[in-house]
């Protein structure tokens, strides 16, 4: 008999089953113990009767052990209170069989929640016992979910997907918040972000790429939405002469993909009107200065300014994204293309999700001597980025893309307030166990 999951025998509802999971609670009366066994899809009440050739099992049994049973399902009485008289199945074990003993003394009890900070570090220390909970695999099911809904609404779109490498021979950005690793005979950098390959891969004549994968950023950061490894999904497109079209194509890319999310997980989430909000930065910085909220820079956004004006756009527009544009050259790297009637500033944007900043992209500059010259203003070496530039000297494609975040989105989604939750493994500052 082959092992079924506990949501398809509860829709099987009779006959004889195999199951398998993890012991999630017990209780031993006499004569008869009660089990609640978990796997990915849901929980079960087992019924072990003493007359079981397997009952002596349960003396030593202990919470979190794996075990698989056998038996016959049987309708359980209606609860009470529930009005609706649901349907609910349980097993009548005949045979257990006890597959790995959980240690008697948990580090924390999987059936509780744990919020305080100093539980926060327990239990990613223990992060497998974490996200035993049907509340945390729910996070994964999301990525899951997600992803597809872009992959599909990109294909639609013709793009096709580019692997780029991790480890670089040179700084990516050009910034100090890099990681340096030993590779072979020299020092080699892994990836702040893969643009400089999305960008190879327009002068490759690819058009439309996108490419999903890790991004390593040594920000000593503490903050509740920074990691120092996290996922990037980004896209890239030719010849298009304005940051509007990629605008066009984001916000069609996350709609259709919160819509595949609503249709095929069981989760309550709003899917958004197209086409988004949209302000410059001058706009927002003045709607931010009626209400009182002061900014630290003319070009930039605070994280407190990123909350404040997404709550003044829900209110105005109803709307959970707000794109905004324009930013100053101060605030953008070297390569995004600058207004040629106002060089101060970029064909820019970013993108805010309830408040916190989930998506950057712009326009790109692909004329190399226009790139050499931003370089220069910004202290970019161009010796450091000389195999970047030849990118550029054998013609290129006007383009221009997006970098997205989608932990900052799934941390938002399901209304969590750090981002390491919606993360499998996080990776900040001081944590690289497990």
């Amino acid at each position: 008999m082959s092992k079924t999951s506990i949501q398809d025998a509860k829709k099987q509802a009779e006959g004889q089953v195999l199951l398998a999971g993890f012991v999630h609670n017990l209780r031993l009366h006499k004569g008869v113990a009660f089990l609640d066994l978990r796997d990915r899809s849901g929980i079960m009440q087992l019924v072990v009767e003493e007359n079981c050739s397997d009952f002596s099992k349960l003396n030593d049994l202990t919470l979190e052990s794996v075990i698989s049973v056998s038996g016959n399902l049987q309708k359980k009485p209606p609860k009470k209170n529930d009005p609706e008289k649901k349907a609910d199945y349980e097993l009548l074990v005949n045979n257990l069989e006890v597959l790995s003993k959980a240690e008697e003394n948990l580090p924390f009890s999987v059936l509780k929640k744990i919020d305080n900070e100093a539980g926060s570090d327990l239990r990613f220390n223990y992060r497998w016992l974490d996200l035993r909970s049907s509340e945390k695999q729910l996070i994964f099911k999301l990525w899951t979910k997600l992803e597809e809904g872009f992959r599909r609404e990109l294909s639609s779109l013709d793009f096709i997907q580019a692997y780029t490498p991790s480890l670089m021979n040179t700084a990516s950005e050009g910034g100090a918040e890099f990681f340096k690793v030993k590779y072979f005979d020299r020092e080699a950098y892994l990836a702040q972000s893969p643009q400089f390959y999305k960008q190879m891969a327009m002068a490759a004549g690819l058009e439309k790429v996108f490419t999903f994968g890790p991004v390593f950023r040594a920000e000593a950061s503490f903050t509740n939405r920074h990691l120092t490894e996290f996922t990037g999904w980004d896209f890239e497109l030719s010849y298009i002469n304005s940051h509007s079209q990629i605008i066009e194509i984001e916000e069609r890319i996350i709609s259709k993909a919160f819509e595949y999310v609503k249709n095929n997980l069981d989760i309550d989430i709003e899917v958004p009107e197209t086409p988004f909000p949209q302000l410059t930065m001058a706009e927002a910085k003045e709607k931010l200065k009626k209400e009182g909220i002061k900014s630290e820079k003319d070009y930039d956004l605070n994280p407190e300014e990123e909350r404040s004006l997404s709550k003044i756009i829900k209110e105005e527009k109803g709307h959970d994204f707000v794109f905004v544009t324009d930013y100053p050259t101060e605030a953008r790297p070297f390569y995004h293309m600058r207004y040629s009637d106002n060089p101060q500033l970029t064909m820019s944007f970013d993108l805010l999700y309830k408040g916190i900043e989930v998506t950057t992209g712009s326009m790109r500059e692909h004329r190399v001597e226009v790139l050499e010259k931003q370089a220069k203003e910004k202290g970019v070496a161009l010796e450091d980025i000389s195999e970047y530039l030849k990118f550029f000297r054998y013609g290129c494609p006007p383009h221009g893309g997006a970098g997205i975040g989608p932990a900052r989105l799934i941390m938002k989604i399901l209304d969590y307030e750090n981002i390491k939750e919606v993360c499998f493994l996080p990776r900040d500052v001081k944590r690289l166990i497990p």
